[in-house]
């Protein structure tokens, strides 16, 4: 079993982020936050219009660290057997004889990227809810165990509402995070086009493994947090809740459901991961305050009234920012 120290934890993180600028220019702040998500083992929705990369980004990935990937490219017609497999007959050539063997589906890969996630119906959506939770699939009342580590990235266009399928809330909050993808600045598009419309042949030196990002993962949760830090956290996430008595005015009035449970774990440990990657051992306010946006994105649910005003999730996590203090600790 490998075991990582603190000491390499940044410099690994260091290789990674270099490996990837060998494919990606520019998106950062996105690099980044892809990264926090996968050294924490966690789930990621990414939210962008056609062409920016998020494809190539998460393929990219995949290639860095030589782990198998898969693609599932999500349309209405796609059923639950075409992402966890299904069985099928067999036939010996010798014997002649028959049986029933399992054909593994896609979903069986350790990085697995669910493109277009939200153009097929909810009962072909939840063929991920056990494999994304449970890291298994259960087909025929038997149960396959995917292999570690495993990550699922989805994509989603947020300009086409014709044919598309809302995922349900369940779905949402096993992503970690919602990362939003923007475009790029002037400079950053230039280097784009004309590096695309070149030769592009990235030669990936594969500075992290499997077995790396195991340990990795493990390592993220020994980071120490301080009561006040974990407090801070999760007084953001109870305040997100309309019936919260520390809710502000915005979040009565616009807020249908707030954060889960699980947005204050996944705010912890996407913290202990970010402070780790910047060679830090311990969590500050401002680790939680800066993925605040990406974890609680798609967990505060707004209501009719707040889309009719035009009011969006990031401005209320915004308001919340505010109404919840930062404690004077010194953190």
């Amino acid at each position: 079993m490998r075991v990582l120290s603190f000491d390499d934890a940044q410099a690994v993180a260091a290789r990674l982020r270099a490996e990837l600028a060998r494919a990606i220019i520019g998106q950062q702040s996105v690099i980044h936050e892809i990264l926090i998500v996968f050294f924490a083992g966690g789930h990621c929705l990414l939210r962008g219009v056609p062409g920016l990369a998020k494809t190539l980004l998460i393929k990219s990935l995949a290639q860095a660290v030589h782990l198998k990937f898969n693609r599932i490219q999500f349309t209405p017609d796609l059923m639950p057997s075409d992402i966890t497999g299904t069985d099928i007959i067999n036939e010996d050539a010798a014997t002649g004889r028959r049986q029933m063997v399992f054909a593994p589906g896609p979903i069986f890969a350790n990085i697995v990227l669910a493109d277009e996630i939200n153009r097929t119906p909810p009962k072909t959506q939840s063929a991920l809810l056990e494999a994304m939770q449970e890291h298994r699939v259960t087909i025929q009342g038997r149960t396959y165990e995917l292999a570690e580590p495993f990550f699922v990235f989805a994509t989603q266009n947020p300009i086409e509402l014709e044919g598309t399928y809302p995922l349900p809330e369940a779905q949402l909050d096993r992503f970690m995070f919602h990362i939003v993808i923007e475009h790029p600045p002037e400079d950053e598009e230039f280097n784009v086009v004309r590096a695309t419309t070149a030769i592009i042949d990235p030669h990936f030196q594969q500075p992290v493994n499997g077995d790396d990002l195991i340990a990795f993962q493990r390592l993220v949760r020994r980071v120490p947090v301080a009561d006040p830090v974990m407090r801070y956290a999760l007084s953001i996430v109870r305040t997100s809740r309309p019936k919260s008595k520390q809710a502000p005015d915005s979040v009565k009035k616009f807020v249908a459901f707030g954060a889960s449970v699980r947005a204050a774990q996944y705010l912890v440990l996407g913290a202990k991961a970010r402070a780790l990657t910047q060679g830090r051992y311990h969590v500050t306010y401002d680790d939680i305050r800066t993925l605040a946006h990406p974890v609680l994105r798609h967990r505060v649910l707004t209501n009719f009234r707040a889309e009719s005003e035009g009011v969006t999730t990031d401005s209320i996590i915004d308001e919340l920012l505010t109404a919840v203090p930062v404690p004077k600790s010194g953190m």
